[in-house]
C-alpha cells in the first residue's frame, strides 16, 4: 500500500505574465479612444490581451481639447510578446476611427516592414465591414501601402537617412525602435510639424548599445518622471523588463530580480503563459548565454546617453577655475555618504571652511557598500566632525542605523526640501566663486554627466537616467550643506543637587 507521504508533490503552476509594465508613466488624460480601438480590433479578428489593451488605453489618451495626452508613446517588451498587435491595433484605429490622412510605419529592415504589411492587410481584407472600405492595396516593392476610399492611407516603408521626408504623417509607427538614432528621427520628426495632433509610435525590445540612442532618451524620461513623481507631459512609456542583480548583491538579495526565477520571467514577458510557455524560456536560458539571454527575454538593455559628459548643470570651465590643489578643510568639518541605486559604488565627502571660501572633498570612494561604515568610524575619531549627513530617502539611507551605533552620533537626515536647498546653495556657491574643490576624477565626472530632477519648485540632483555615478556629487554638496544646518547641542550633565540651587 502506498502511504500519502510517498505521493509526489502537486507541481507549482506556470507563472502567468505581468499586465503591468515595470516601468511607466503616462500623461493626465480626459478620456480615451483605446476601448473603441480594442473593439475594433476584435472585429478584424485580433483579440488583445490585457496588457495590449492597456497601452492603447493610455496611449491613446486625449486632453480636454481633444489632442492627444501623448505625443510620444513608447512600447519596450521582449521579442515574442506581440508587440505587433499593439501596432495593428494602432493602425487600424488611426484608418478606420481616427480619420488619420497618413500613418507612417517603418521599421530598420525592409523585410520587418513587409511583414508587417502583410499581416495588417490580412486582417483588413478579412473583414468584410474593414475590406469594403479598402480603395485599394499596393504591392509594388517600396510602395506598400493600404488606401481607403475615404482618403486615409497606410504606407510600409524602411528606415534610412531620407525615408519619410517629403510625407506629412497625422501617425508615426516606429517599429524595432531599439535601432533608431538621430538620422531616423531627423528625416521623420519634421514631417508631423504641419500636423494639427500628430503622434508618434515606438516600439522596440532592449536596447543594444550605440543604435538605440533615441530608445534611450525616451527611457531617461520615463526614469526621471518615475523617480519625480511628476509624468512627463508628453510621452506615454511602457516597459517589461527585470531589475538584475548586480555584483554587489549578497547571497539571499531579494531587492532585485533572479535570471532564473521563474517570477523574474513573468514580469518582464506580459505574454508567459498566454503565447511563450515557461518550458521554452527555460530551454532559451540553457541554450543563450547570460547576457543575451538578460537582453532577449529579461529587457535588460544597454541603453547609450548623450548627456554624459555635456556639463549641462555647472559648466566645465566654472568648475575647474574653483580648482585648488592646496586647499584644506579647517574645522569644524561636516561629511556625507552616498550610495548609488543599484548599490555598487559609494562616496564619502567632506566639505569645511578654506579662507573665505567652503573646501569640498571626496575623501573616498569604492565599490559596495562594505567598507563605509568602519572608515566613516576612522574618519569620526580623527575628525570629530560637527555632523554626519545622509539621505534617508536614499541609497544609503539603510546604513543610518548602524552608522548611529557605530559612530555614537544622530545622523543629520534631511528632508525632501532640505536637500533640494543643499543643491541650490552647492550650485550658487559655484556661481559666486565661494567654493573651492581639489579637481578629483570622481567628482568632476559626476558633474560633466549629471542632470537635474524637479523636486518642488525646485531641483535636485538626478540620480536615473544618467549613465554616470552621481554618489561623489551628492555626498560633497550634502557635506556642504551639514556645515550650516542646525544641530542641537547636547546638555550639560550637572549633579543633582546643582539644579536645586
Amino acid at each position: 500500500m502506498t502511504s500519502l507521504l510517498d505521493a509526489p508533490a502537486a507541481a507549482a503552476p506556470d507563472p502567468v505574465g505581468s499586465q503591468e509594465p515595470r516601468i511607466c508613466t503616462v500623461p493626465p488624460f480626459l478620456s480615451s479612444s483605446g476601448q473603441e480601438a480594442v473593439e475594433l480590433s476584435a472585429l478584424a479578428g485580433l483579440e488583445l490581451d490585457p496588457w495590449q489593451q492597456l497601452i492603447l488605453d493610455r496611449g491613446l489618451g486625449e486632453r480636454a481639447d481633444g489632442r492627444w495626452a501623448a505625443f510620444e508613446v513608447a512600447v519596450n517588451v521582449p521579442r515574442q510578446n506581440g508587440k505587433g498587435g499593439v501596432i495593428e491595433a494602432r493602425e487600424l484605429a488611426g484608418l478606420f476611427l481616427l480619420g488619420e490622412k497618413l500613418i507612417l510605419h517603418s521599421a530598420h529592415e525592409f523585410k520587418t516592414s513587409i511583414v508587417a504589411f502583410r499581416r495588417i492587410e490580412q486582417l483588413i481584407m478579412g473583414c468584410p465591414d474593414l475590406r469594403k472600405r479598402v480603395l485599394r492595396v499596393r504591392k509594388t516593392t517600396g510602395e506598400e501601402a493600404i488606401e481607403l476610399v475615404t482618403g486615409q492611407v497606410l504606407r510600409f516603408l524602411a528606415r534610412s537617412g531620407g525615408s519619410g521626408r517629403g510625407f506629412t504623417g497625422d501617425c508615426n509607427i516606429l517599429d524595432e525602435a531599439m535601432i533608431l538614432g538621430d538620422d531616423a528621427m531627423g528625416a521623420l520628426m519634421p514631417t508631423m510639424a504641419a500636423v494639427p495632433n500628430p503622434q508618434i509610435w515606438y516600439l522596440g525590445s532592449a536596447g543594444i548599445g550605440g543604435p538605440s540612442v533615441q530608445l534611450g532618451r525616451l527611457r531617461n524620461r520615463a526614469l526621471e518622471a518615475v523617480e519625480s513623481g511628476e509624468p512627463d507631459p508628453s510621452l506615454a512609456y511602457f516597459e517589461w523588463s527585470i531589475d538584475p542583480h548586480v555584483t554587489e548583491c549578497t547571497t539571499g538579495c531579494n531587492e532585485h530580480d533572479d535570471a532564473g526565477d521563474p517570477g523574474a520571467w513573468a514580469k518582464s514577458n506580459p505574454a508567459l503563459g498566454i503565447r511563450i510557455s515557461t518550458e521554452h524560456v527555460r530551454n532559451e536560458r540553457l541554450s543563450m548565454g547570460d547576457a543575451i539571454f538578460a537582453r532577449e527575454r529579461l529587457g535588460v538593455g544597454d541603453y547609450p546617453s548623450d548627456s554624459a559628459g555635456t556639463w549641462t548643470v555647472i559648466g566645465e570651465d566654472a568648475w575647474r577655475a574653483l580648482a585648488d590643489g592646496e586647499s584644506k578643510p579647517e574645522d569644524p568639518v561636516a561629511f556625507s555618504i552616498d550610495v548609488t541605486p543599484e548599490r555598487s559604488w559609494a562616496a564619502i565627502g567632506v566639505a569645511g571652511t578654506s579662507g573665505d571660501a567652503t573646501h569640498v572633498e571626496v575623501v573616498d570612494h569604492r565599490q559596495g557598500t562594505g567598507w563605509v561604515v568602519e572608515r566613516a568610524r576612522d574618519l569620526h575619531e580623527r575628525w570629530k566632525p560637527r555632523v554626519w549627513v545622509v539621505d534617508a530617502a536614499g541609497p544609503a539611507g539603510s546604513l543610518i542605523p548602524e552608522l548611529e551605533r557605530e559612530l555614537g552620533v544622530e545622523v543629520v537626515q534631511p528632508k525632501a526640501r532640505q536637500y533640494a536647498q543643499a543643491c541650490g546653495q552647492f550650485y550658487d556657491a559655484v556661481a559666486a566663486r565661494e567654493l573651492v574643490h581639489l579637481d578629483q576624477a570622481p567628482l568632476a565626472t559626476a558633474l560633466a554627466g549629471a542632470r537635474k530632477r524637479d523636486l518642488g519648485e525646485a531641483w535636485a540632483w538626478a540620480r536615473r537616467g544618467v549613465n554616470v555615478d552621481i554618489s561623489p556629487l551628492v555626498a560633497v554638496t550634502l557635506a556642504r550643506w551639514g556645515l550650516g544646518v542646525d544641530i542641537e547641542e547636547p546638555e550639560e550633565e550637572v549633579e543633582p543637587w546643582v539644579a536645586f540651587r
